[in-house]
């Protein structure tokens, strides 16, 4: 008990790779000599002190699982000043002197203010939305466009059966890179993303119309969940073409599953990366994808910046997607 000791959460909503990035930290930190520390359901059980020790042997086979097995909460007490410090409390009585938060933009405020408290805390990027501004690559990312794009695949067997038209949404409230990908490696016929304002002539049914022009007789149509309204778009094309269209929400079935290698190896680079820093002292930092290497930035500056939607990707697609 008298070894210092770091600990790992896992905050807001659950992506393919922490568990991998619990593994990495687990095991990292005890080659460091650190005790290590899970800390179930987020920041909520931080405040509650439900912890246990992590040992080499408790992160074993849990690489290739989807989910966390820290389990996420939401804590509505830790968005408070009050709740901020209880928690700060709480570390200094179970004896931690950094934590890991593995999580999204929302964990990063929590981080920033723990560290605020005198908590260093190191996050690392784990949303399957690819949403970071700071960060080129989310984990969960890779897991979740190769998903949908399993499914949209399967999609598109039954549409080109029927010649039909299959309007699919995809997860991404606030960011289209889920849809961006996926619907350039499923071949859409229209990819419609929140940050691209679109029209239903041009954009949906200009682009129907050019690609029966040249033969072809089924359609997909990929939508983020953020542009919503699918089932009003489907009968829209239904109506204004005659073609059979079906809508489908692929819904949850994106957050879970087994992690790709890229999911798994990032996820392990981060974690090992993490630990590097607490064992310097170092908090309030963001680890970060950039230009193909790991780095890490202050937090505050991390969340003041502003995401930014890759156009060419996009015009790329408006070429080829037909």
């Amino acid at each position: 008990m008298s070894e210092r000791a770091i600990a790992v959460l896992t905050s807001g909503g659950d992506a393919p790779g922490m568990n991998a990035a619990l593994r990495a930290v687990t095991r990292a930190g005890i080659a460091e000599g650190f005790r290590v520390i899970g800390i179930r359901r987020g920041y909520n059980g931080l405040l509650n002190k439900d912890v246990f020790d992590l040992k080499l042997r408790s992160v074993s086979n849990i690489i290739n699982r989807g989910g966390t097995v820290l389990y996420t909460a939401r804590s509505e007490e830790f968005n408070t000043p009050a709740g901020v410090k209880k928690a700060a409390d709480s570390c200094r009585e179970l004896g931690i002197c950094g934590i890991v938060v593995i999580g999204g933009d929302g964990s990063f405020r929590g981080a920033r203010d723990l560290s605020g408290q005198g908590i260093p805390c190191v996050g690392i990027p784990g949303t399957i939305d690819n949403d970071i501004a700071c960060s080129d690559y989310t984990v969960g990312f890779d897991t979740a466009m190769n998903t949908a794009m399993e499914m949209i695949d399967k999609i598109r067997d039954t549409a080109q059966s029927h010649d039909r038209c299959s309007v699919v949404e995809v997860m991404g409230r606030r960011c289209g890179d889920i849809a961006l990908q996926t619907g350039i490696a499923t071949g859409a016929t229209a990819i419609l993303v929140p940050e691209v304002p679109y029209d239903f002539e041009k954009d949906v049914l200009g682009r129907i119309r050019a690609a029966q022009s040249v033969g072809k007789s089924h359609f997909v149509i990929v939508v983020a969940e953020g542009v919503g309204g699918i089932d009003k778009l489907a009968h829209d094309i239904e109506e204004c073409t005659g073609i059979e269209s079906r809508a489908t929400v692929l819904g949850h079935v994106q957050r879970g599953g087994s992690p790709t290698i890229r999911d798994r190896v990032v996820a392990s680079e981060m974690g090992s990366k993490a630990v590097d820093l607490l064992k310097q002292g170092i908090g309030n930092r963001v680890l970060a994808v950039q230009n193909g290497k790991i780095v890490d930035l202050d937090i505050t500056e991390a969340l003041s910046l502003e995401r930014k939607f890759d156009y060419e990707l996009y015009k790329t697609a408006l070429k080829i997607s037909i």
